[in-house]
């Protein structure tokens, strides 16, 4: 239903168990019928959505609104803000992060 880019990303998180169907962990080859719910985690917004309608084909993008209800609340976009505002300054010549470091930047930001 279009939720990603392309097939190979959408089979690679419903592996990594980042697809529930109806609060179920989804595979990828996982058909899906009407009024399923769909919850998918993209860090740090868990998006989520209502399958109106089935489609036999693939559709154009533009029309998938046409047969996705999405029910993603305010408060999960509203994390999408928080991070494009988020600044983490590292001193110049010091190098690259360790991975103490590193964990504790993704912790800042929310993604760890």
């Amino acid at each position: 239903m279009r939720i990603f880019k392309t097939r190979a990303l959408a089979a690679d998180a419903c592996r990594r168990g980042r697809v529930l169907v109806n609060g179920l962990p989804a595979k990828p080859s996982r058909e899906l019928r009407s009024g399923n719910k769909v919850t998918v985690r993209k860090p740090p917004v868990l998006y989520s959505y209502k399958v109106k309608e089935i489609v036999e084909k693939r559709v154009s993008a533009k029309i998938v609104d046409q047969y996705l209800e999405d029910q993603t609340s305010l408060e999960e976009l509203d994390k999408l803000k928080v991070n494009d505002t988020f600044f983490f300054k590292r001193e110049r010549g010091t190098g690259r992060p360790t991975k103490k470091e590193r964990r504790e930047i993704d912790k800042l930001k929310g993604q760890g």
